[in-house]
C-alpha cells in the first residue's frame, strides 16, 4: 500500500476518533488492539490488517469503507466454508466467526430471497472439500454478523432488530437440519445453531446439544410449535394418522437425515409396521418446513412432515402429531462475543415477540428464556506411564 493510502487510512481514523472524543488508548480498549497500532495507523507508518480494520471500524460504529474509504481490491482471506463451495468465482457471505472467517454458499435455496441476495465475497481459488479452508476475495469489508444455523424459516426475523442496534449487526442464515447445525456449531462454524431435536422422554434440545457440543453453553428459548402430517386439503378426508396415508398410497415428500421431522416421520411409521423404504417419495429430501409445504401445494407431493406454521402459510391440511420446542443453542466459545450478545438483546424485543405472535402456529412464550446451561465436558485424561505399567500383562507362556 502506497504512502498516500496510509496517511489518508490515518487521517480518516484520527477524525472519527477525535469526533467521539475517545483517546488512542480509549479506542485501543474498545477494538482489542494497542494503542501502539492505533498511533502507526494514524501517523500513516502502517496499514491495518482486513482484521484490525474491522475492529476499529465496529468499535466506532462504522463501516470500514466510511472509516477507511474504498481503497484498493482487498486480498483474499482464509474461510472456511460450512458445507463445500463452488469453483472459483462462486458467490458466498463472508462472516467472521470466532478468530476466522466462515463463508456460506450462496447458492439454490440460498441464494434468494424473493430475489438474489448480496454476497460479501467470491471464491479465488478452486473446488474444495468442506474440511478444506478456501481463499474469499471479498467484494465489501465483512461486517459484524450474527451466523445461525438451522431449519426454522422464523430465523431471518431476527435481521431487522440486529440491524437497529447501535452499532448494527447483520444476521446470515444457514437452513439445514437441527443435527447439521449442532455439527457446525460444534465445529465453530456459526454463532449460534437452531434445534427441536427430541432428547430423552419429551425433553427437547439440551440433551442433545450437551452430547454434541463438549465445550458446553447455553440453550436459550426461541418459540414452539406443533409437527405433523400436512397433506393436500382435498386429500385429507379420511386420513387421521401416517399410517391412513400410507395406506392410501401418497407421494411423500422427505427431509434429510438428521432432521426432527424425519425422526417424526420414522417413529410413526414404526408405530404402525410399515416399511419405509416401500413408501412412494421416503427417498426425497428437502431442506426446511416451508420447501415441504411448498412441494405439497405445487403438487410435487400428496403429504409430508412439517410444523404447522408452515402448513398454515401455504392453506394446506394438518393433522398434529406432537409439540416441539425450537430452540437456540450458544456454544460457549463465542458467548462474549459482540454478535451472540447483541442477539440476547434482540431476543426480548418488542417488534420480535409481536412478529412472532402474529405467525399462526408460533408460541413464543419461552422467547429469550434460559433454557439450561450446558457444562463443558471434562475430557479424559491421558494414562500415565505408571497406569500402563499397572496394567496385568498377558501371559506368553500360556
Amino acid at each position: 500500500m502506497s504512502d498516500g493510502h496510509q496517511a489518508r487510512h490515518g487521517a480518516g481514523l484520527r477524525l472519527a476518533r477525535q469526533a467521539r472524543g475517545l483517546s488512542q488508548q480509549q479506542l485501543a480498549m474498545m477494538a482489542g488492539v494497542s494503542r501502539q497500532a492505533i498511533s502507526r495507523i494514524e501517523s500513516g507508518a502502517s496499514d491495518p490488517s482486513l482484521r484490525v480494520a474491522f475492529t476499529l471500524a465496529s468499535a466506532l460504529g462504522m463501516t470500514i469503507e466510511e472509516l477507511f474509504g474504498a481503497g484498493e481490491p482487498v486480498d483474499p482471506v482464509l474461510a472456511r466454508p460450512v458445507t463445500p463451495l463452488g469453483g472459483q468465482g462462486a458467490r458466498v457471505t463472508l462472516a467472521p466467526v470466532g478468530d476466522g472467517y466462515v463463508a456460506l454458499p450462496l447458492q439454490g435455496g440460498t441464494a434468494s430471497r424473493g430475489g438474489f441476495l448480496p454476497a460479501g465475497g467470491l471464491t479465488a481459488t478452486p473446488g474444495g472439500n468442506r474440511e478444506q479452508s478456501r481463499k474469499v476475495r471479498p467484494i465489501a469489508p465483512p461486517r459484524p454478523t450474527l451466523v445461525a444455523a438451522g431449519c426454522d424459516p422464523a430465523l431471518p426475523l431476527l435481521e431487522v432488530p440486529l440491524a437497529l442496534l447501535d452499532p448494527p449487526v447483520a444476521f446470515s442464515w444457514w437452513p439445514c437440519p437441527s443435527q447439521e447445525a449442532l455439527r457446525l456449531a460444534a465445529a465453530g462454524l456459526v454463532h449460534v445453531a437452531g434445534t427441536h431435536l427430541r432428547g430423552p422422554g419429551s425433553e427437547y434440545n439440551v440433551g442433545p446439544a450437551a452430547q454434541l457440543l463438549p465445550q458446553g453453553g447455553q440453550v436459550i428459548g426461541f418459540c414452539s410449535w406443533q409437527e405433523g402430517l400436512v397433506l393436500s386439503p382435498e386429500l385429507a378426508d379420511g386420513i387421521a394418522g401416517v399410517g391412513d396415508a400410507t395406506r392410501r398410497g401418497l407421494r411423500l415428500v422427505n427431509r434429510e437425515p438428521g432432521a426432527e421431522a424425519r425422526s417424526v416421520l420414522d417413529r410413526e411409521l414404526a408405530s404402525a409396521g410399515i416399511d419405509a423404504s416401500q413408501l412412494p417419495g421416503y427417498t426425497t429430501q428437502v431442506t426446511g418446513h416451508l420447501e415441504v409445504a411448498a412441494a405439497i401445494a405445487a403438487g410435487l407431493a400428496d403429504a409430508g412432515i412439517a410444523s404447522e406454521p408452515a402448513a398454515l402459510a401455504y392453506g394446506l391440511a394438518f393433522l398434529p402429531l406432537t409439540a416441539e420446542h425450537f430452540d437456540l443453542v450458544l456454544p460457549a466459545e463465542h458467548a462474549g462475543t459482540r454478535e451472540v450478545q447483541s442477539l440476547l438483546k434482540v431476543l426480548s424485543s418488542v417488534w420480535l415477540l409481536a412478529q412472532l405472535a402474529s405467525l399462526p402456529g408460533y408460541d413464543p412464550a419461552r422467547c429469550g428464556e434460559q433454557i439450561a446451561a450446558l457444562p463443558p465436558r471434562p475430557q479424559r485424561a491421558p494414562r500415565t506411564l505408571a497406569q500402563h505399567s499397572s496394567q496385568p500383562r498377558p501371559d506368553h507362556k500360556k
